[in-house]
C-alpha cells in the first residue's frame, strides 16, 4: 500500500501531518522553546521539528525531569507558559514531578508525552500506560489526542486551561499514529491573550466583597499582610506597594511570595513561617488582630501548622481559586478575584472613603528585621569552618548584582535565603520549590530561568543530596553554553532529615549520612570551571570571579551542616 492511500498519512495536498500541526499550533501560541527528551513514541514529532520552518529552539535535556523543571523556571521568569517534552513509558512517568510542582504552584506548563499508536493499545506494546490516567491527578486538565483532527482545537483548549482563572500544568498524550494522521491547516490558529498569563479576562472582585474588605480594615487597629506567591503571579506588586503606603500597612511574604515587595523596603516584614521566619517575626502575625492573606493557600509552613496566626483572628483572603478560601481559617471577608484586580479595587475603595488608618507598618517592620539581624549578623561574619551557611548568603548578597535570579533547593539552601537575602526589588528574582519540594530542583529550573532572562546572573543554590540527583545537566549547561553559577552546600548528609533527628527523635541518626564527592572535579569532567572553597575568607572573591567568567561555573562550599547550624527553621528550634 502506497503512503498516499495509507489511513496514517495525509491523502491531501492541502493537508498536514499531526505532528506538523502541532509544531504550527505551538508556534500560533508564540512558543519559543521546548525542553525534552527524544524517544521512539517522539519520531514523527522530531521530524517535523528538523523539516518545519518554526523559530523554536529545542533544548535537549537528560532527562524529562529536568526538563518539566526548565518548562517551570522558565514560565516563572517569563509570564509565558512553560513547554516540555517526553516519549511514553519511562519518560511519562519521568516527566511526572515537573508537572506536579508546577500545578501545585499555580505555574503553566505543558506537557507533551508521545505514545504508542491507539490500534496497538491492549497488545502489550512496549511502554504502553494509561497516560491520562497517570496525569489525571496532578494537572489542571489533560488529555489524550487519539483523534487527529481534534488536535488543534485540543491544543487551544490547553493554552486556555493553563493561563486562564488560577494557572496550572495541563497534559497532552500523543499517539504514534495521531502524529501521521491528517489534519485541515485551516484548524492552525491561536487566541493571543492565551499566549501568557494571567489571561485576560482576569476575574474580577464582587465589589461588595471589596467593600467588605475595607470595613475590616477601618476597624481594625493592627493589620498585617501576608503574601503567598498569587501577587507575582498576577504581577500585583505596584498595588500592592500603593495600598501598603496608604495604610503604613505591613507586609510579610511566605517562601513563593518573596518578590512581591522589596524586602529593604521600609514595609516589608520578611518571610513568616516555620521556613524562614524568627520570634520577631512571628510576634507581627500573632499580635494582629486582622490578617489578610492575599494569594496565598495558608498552609502548613506558612502557618506554623496553623498556629501562627492564632485561630480566631479576623481573616480577609483574596484568592483567585475559591476552594483555598476558609481551607483552613474561619474567613470574615473572602474575595474571589485576581490579585491585581482585587488590590486595584480596594485601593480604590479605599480612596473613595479617605480611609485615614495608619497601621504603624515601618516600625512593626523595623522590628521584625532588627530581631532577625541581631541573630544573624555575627554568623554572617563567622571565620568558623566548616563554612557557615550566614556567611554564603552575606557573600552573595554582597557580590550579586540587583537583578540576579537565584533559584534554590528545598534542602539547605531554602531556609537561609528566605530568612536573610534581602531581596532589593520586587519581582521574581527567588524561585524555590515550595509545592513538593523535591531534590534536583534548584540545577534545571535555573537553565529553564536563565533561557527565559537571559540577560540577568542566574545561580541555582543546591545541597549535596541534590547535586546527586541533578548532575547530569551540567552537560546540558555546557552544551548550550549557559554562563549559571552553582553553589554546592557540601555537608554530606541529608541534612533536613538529620536535623529532624537531632531535633525530634533524640538524636538517632539512621541512613543520612553519605559520602564527601568531590563536587568541583565532577563539574569539571563536564566542562564546568569549578572551585571547591573551605576558608570563609575566600567567598567572595571566589564568587566574584566565578560572576566574571563567561560560561558556566561551580563554587562547592565545604559548609556546616543543619543540625549543627542555627537555621531559620522553627520547628527545629522548638
Amino acid at each position: 500500500m502506497s503512503d498516499k492511500s495509507s489511513p496514517s498519512a495525509p491523502n491531501k495536498s492541502n493537508e498536514m501531518t499531526g505532528a506538523d500541526a502541532l509544531v504550527r499550533m505551538l508556534q500560533a501560541h508564540d512558543v519559543t522553546h521546548i525542553f525534552g527528551l527524544c524517544g521512539d513514541t517522539t519520531l514523527p514529532f522530531y521530524d517535523s521539528m528538523a523539516r518545519l520552518d518554526h523559530g523554536i529552539t529545542h533544548i535537549l535535556t537528560r532527562d524529562e525531569r529536568h526538563a518539566g523543571y526548565m518548562a517551570d523556571g522558565y514560565a516563572r521568569v517569563t509570564g509565558k507558559p512553560g513547554i516540555c517534552e517526553g516519549p511514553s513509558g519511562g519518560g511519562a512517568t519521568y516527566i511526572l514531578p515537573g508537572v506536579v510542582e508546577a500545578n501545585e504552584s499555580s505555574i503553566p506548563i505543558l506537557a507533551i508525552t508521545t505514545d504508542v499508536a491507539t490500534t496497538s493499545r491492549g497488545k502489550y506494546p512496549l511502554t504502553e500506560l494509561d497516560q491520562e490516567a497517570l496525569f489525571r491527578p496532578v494537572t489542571k486538565w489533560n488529555t489524550s489526542l487519539d483523534q487527529a483532527g481534534r488536535l488543534p482545537a485540543m491544543l487551544r483548549k490547553a493554552f486556555r486551561a493553563m493561563t486562564t482563572g488560577t494557572p496550572g500544568a495541563v497534559h497532552l498524550a500523543l499517539p504514534f499514529d495521531t502524529q501521521k494522521a491528517a489534519v485541515d491547516p485551516d484548524e492552525i490558529w491561536a487566541e493571543e491573550r492565551h499566549q501568557s498569563f494571567p489571561a485576560e479576562p482576569r476575574m474580577a472582585a464582587d465589589p461588595a466583597a471589596i467593600a467588605a474588605a475595607a470595613d475590616a480594615l477601618e476597624n481594625a487597629s493592627n493589620a498585617v499582610v501576608i503574601c503567598g506567591g498569587g501577587p507575582v503571579i498576577s504581577g500585583a506588586e505596584a498595588e500592592l506597594l500603593e495600598l501598603a503606603r496608604l495604610l503604613n500597612l505591613p507586609v510579610a511574604t511566605t517562601v513563593s511570595g518573596q518578590g512581591s515587595i522589596a524586602e529593604t523596603d521600609p514595609l516589608a516584614v520578611g518571610v513568616v513561617g516555620s521556613n524562614g521566619a524568627c520570634p520577631t517575626t512571628k510576634e507581627v502575625i500573632d499580635s494582629a488582630d486582622l490578617i489578610v492573606f492575599i494569594g496565598c493557600r495558608a498552609g502548613s509552613v506558612t502557618t506554623e501548622r496553623w498556629r501562627s496566626p492564632k485561630q480566631g483572628t479576623p481573616i480577609i483572603h483574596i484568592d483567585s481559586d475559591p476552594q483555598v478560601i476558609g481551607a483552613n481559617y474561619t474567613t470574615q471577608v473572602a474575595v474571589t478575584s485576581d490579585a491585581r484586580l482585587a488590590l486595584a479595587a480596594l485601593l480604590a475603595e479605599c480612596n473613595k472613603r479617605a480611609l485615614s488608618k495608619d497601621f504603624d507598618g515601618e516600625v512593626r517592620a523595623a522590628a521584625a528585621w532588627k530581631g532577625k539581624l541581631e541573630a544573624y549578623a555575627p554568623l554572617a561574619a563567622s571565620d568558623e569552618t566548616p563554612i557557615r551557611p550566614e556567611r554564603v548568603i552575606d557573600a552573595l548578597q554582597k557580590a550579586l548584582p540587583d537583578d540576579a535570579t537565584i533559584v534554590a533547593d528545598p534542602g539547605t539552601p531554602c531556609p537561609y535565603f528566605s530568612a536573610h537575602y534581602r531581596w532589593p526589588k520586587s519581582g521574581r528574582q527567588f524561585i524555590t520549590n515550595r509545592a513538593h519540594g523535591a531534590l534536583g530542583y534548584a540545577l534545571a529550573a535555573s537553565m529553564g530561568a536563565h533561557v527565559g532572562r537571559p540577560e540577568a546572573t542566574t545561580v541555582a543554590v543546591m545541597g549535596d543530596g541534590s547535586f546527586g540527583f541533578c548532575c547530569g545537566e551540567f552537560e546540558t549547561i555546557v552544551r548550550h553554553k549557559m554562563p549559571i553559577m552553582s553553589i554546592v552546600f557540601s555537608n554530606s548528609t541529608y541534612g533536613w532529615i538529620k536535623a529532624g533527628q537531632d531535633s525530634g527523635f533524640g538524636k538517632r541518626y539512621y541512613n543520612v549520612d553519605f559520602n564527601r564527592t568531590d563536587h568541583a572535579a565532577v563539574a569539571s569532567a563536564f566542562g564546568v570551571k569549578s572551585w571547591t572553597v573551605k576558608d570563609p575568607s575566600e567567598l567572595e572573591s571566589v564568587i566574584r570571579q566565578a560572576i566574571a567568567h563567561d560560561g558556566p561555573t561551580l563554587i562547592d562550599v565545604i559548609s556546616q551542616p543543619l543540625h549543627e547550624a542555627a537555621a531559620p527553621v522553627s520547628e527545629w528550634v522548638a
